[in-house]
């Protein structure tokens, strides 16, 4: 029997700089916020420095762990999980070269960077290796809410050693028991004198849980303290050491959290997703984040991780989505199959590669359009925190508007950049063909490790809910009706142009529709037919994201059409401007008309899963 073929060690990952650069500078205008606080330490030419000496570092360091990884996997030995060959020298040039710090507070030895740079930083590294870009990421988010929340010692221990690579860190919120539903935790947290707590419990799925990457990690934990209330209410988020460090950092005495199996999954094979025991030997000890006062205030407190974390795991879809296309498109370009359409009842013409194949470069075109109007969706999130940053404590009121901005914008870039990641990487197989299905293409292991990015942090469905029944009434229905003002203006603008009009006038069908279904999921909570809020959640979500992606793939086109008028015959930019005007066609004939039939379908509110008996789903 012969020995599996070695996996490579090569790089497969790609990406558009210009496309990137496009974003940033051309669309979204990031160069007026640069120069002056909070960004004074930045300017254009650095960001575009950035962009580039990234890309060339996953490339050269993490793109070529990707495959290998995937095939070695995590083990546990002697009761620590071993992760993949290599990666422990890559988070080392990961921390050295600073790119987990590009956006981080100078305070913690961060670059204070804007986040729409940080989130296309984002994209490379976890495009070239998804699976070690967990780790850091969820050490950056646990940081991050400490930074938020903790107290003046909690930050001056934690933030700068996490943020700077010394320590990890974690989330823990699920358990077997509840699966999402948090609420119904139980691991429990008693007081010591001392203020300090004893935590019994255990965690399940948690990525990252332990690693050989970091001297010590740290795990933040919701648990119930003695005599709280039941439900969400009553959880406090509490830091949990793997390793308990005194005031100055120095590292003591192991604090009881066990590594009791890791999974072995579908995807994200380099990656640890572990199940913890807390307190097996009544020697675990945490301590509030923030301290007493924020005793029963674990959820709204790691809301903050968990947005964080929502906004990554759409950024990974599309990141994989990205690379998975690009990929697919060199190898249409190359590779010869079949003749030419025209002569296709001549059996000696010659073969042609399948980019000339009508069906392949349709399935091309929607990758694009998907993946470019992903990619702006999430750019345009990261330009309102940006926003956010720039103008609190000078314009509140605008500050109110671009922060209300990124709360609507959040589940729809955690969902929508999911679902279409996996399906962009599905068509990516289905332009290779067989070959796409075969490990010696990059292309399956991308569809595998993206399945599981519409589940973890919160399935899409719970990100609907989060839209349906928390976003759109905040601010009294502000932030939505500023979002929707916001399409009509561009609607307006654009409606009588000679090439877009078209597309602008589907975009401003889509507004309507999606006003109309807003007020409709209103009347439903009001009139007490709330069972069709979730029925028809996610099928609204997925119609604001449409709205929303067309909109800003026209956003770019316009800007495009534009720019082409000073670009000389034969220049690249000229190609890149007529496809962003392509794109942004497609997905307005292709797609945008889907939202006004799934608004109609709303209408009908059809009850058909909830009023089939369970014994009628099958017999078996």
């Amino acid at each position: 029997m012969s020995s599996p073929k070695p996996i490579q060690a090569i790089n497969r990952y790609k990406a558009d700089l210009r496309e990137l650069q496009f974003l940033l500078f051309e669309q979204f205008r990031l160069q007026e916020l640069l120069g002056k606080a909070p960004f004074e330490n930045w300017g254009e030419e650095e960001i575009r420095s950035t962009l580039s000496e990234c890309y060339r570092w996953v490339r050269e360091v993490i793109g070529p762990l990707n495959a290998p990884a995937d095939a070695q996997g995590c083990r546990i030995d002697d009761g620590r999980v071993k992760t993949p060959t290599g990666f422990q020298d890559a988070w080392k040039k990961l921390y050295e070269a600073g790119w987990k710090a590009i956006a981080v507070d100078p305070e913690y030895g961060g670059a204070g960077a804007p986040h729409a740079l940080q989130v296309l930083i984002e994209e490379m590294i976890s495009g070239a290796n998804t699976a070690f870009a967990m780790y850091p990421g969820l050490a950056f988010g646990a940081a991050e809410v400490i930074e938020s929340f903790g107290t003046p010692e909690q930050k001056h221990l934690y933030c700068g050693r996490m943020f700077g690579g010394q320590w990890g860190g974690t989330m823990c919120l699920t358990e077997p028991q509840a699966g999402s539903d948090v609420g119904s935790a139980k691991t429990t947290a008693s007081r010591n004198p001392d203020g300090s707590y004893v935590i019994r419990g255990t965690k399940l799925f948690i990525s990252g849980g332990d690693h050989d990457l970091a001297e010590n990690i740290i795990h933040l934990v919701l648990a119930r303290v003695d005599g709280a209330p039941a439900g969400t209410k009553g959880l406090t988020l509490f830091i949990v050491p793997r390793i308990r460090p005194s005031a100055d950092g120095s590292l003591g005495e192991f604090n009881d959290v066990d590594v009791a199996n890791i999974e072995h999954k579908m995807g994200i094979n380099g990656s640890a997703t572990c199940m913890l025991n807390f307190g097996d030997n009544g020697a675990c000890l945490g301590w509030p984040v923030g301290g007493e006062a924020k005793i029963n205030q674990g959820m709204p407190q790691m809301f903050k991780l968990m947005n964080s974390a929502r906004i990554a795991v759409g950024v990974q879809g599309l990141s994989v989505a990205s690379s998975a296309f690009l990929n697919a498109l060199e190898y249409s370009k190359e590779r010869k199959q079949g003749s030419a359409i025209t002569h296709w009842k001549d059996a000696t013409a010659p073969r042609v590669p399948i980019l000339e194949h009508a069906d392949v470069r349709r399935m091309l075109l929607d990758m694009k359009s998907r993946v470019e109007g992903i990619r702006a969706l999430a750019v345009k999130l990261a330009h309102h925190q940006d926003q956010v940053r720039a103008l609190t404590g000078k314009d509140e009121q605008k500050a109110a508007y671009h922060q209300g901005q990124v709360d609507l914008l959040v589940p729809l870039v955690k969902a929508y950049g999911s679902d279409q990641g996996f399906r962009v990487c599905e068509t990516a197989i289905q332009t290779y063909g067989g070959v796409g299905y075969t490990k010696d293409f990059p292309v399956e292991q991308y569809c595998r490790d993206a399945k599981i990015f519409s589940i973890y942090e919160g399935t899409n469905g719970i990100q609907a809910m989060d839209l349906v029944g928390r976003k759109l009434g905040q601010a009294g229905g502000a932030n939505l009706q500023a979002y929707l003002a916001d399409v009509a203006q561009f609607v307006q603008k654009y409606s009588g142009d000679a090439t877009l009009g078209g597309a602008a006038k589907a975009l401003g069908l889509a507004q309507e529709a999606l006003g109309g279904s807003a007020m409709r999921m209103l009347m439903w909570f009001q009139t007490g037919n709330v069972g069709m809020v979730p029925l028809q959640g996610n099928r609204f979500l997925e119609m604001m994201a449409e709205t929303t992606v067309g909109w800003m793939l026209l956003q770019g086109a316009a800007i495009a059409l534009e720019k082409k008028k000073s670009v000389a015959a034969g220049h690249p930019d000229a190609a890149f401007y007529d496809g962003k005007v392509a794109a942004a066609l497609y997905y307005a004939r292709n797609v945008l008309p889907g939202v006004e039939f799934k608004a109609r379908l709303m209408g009908d509110e059809d009850k058909s899963p909830l009023d089939i008996a369970d014994a009628s789903f099958a017999t078996v």
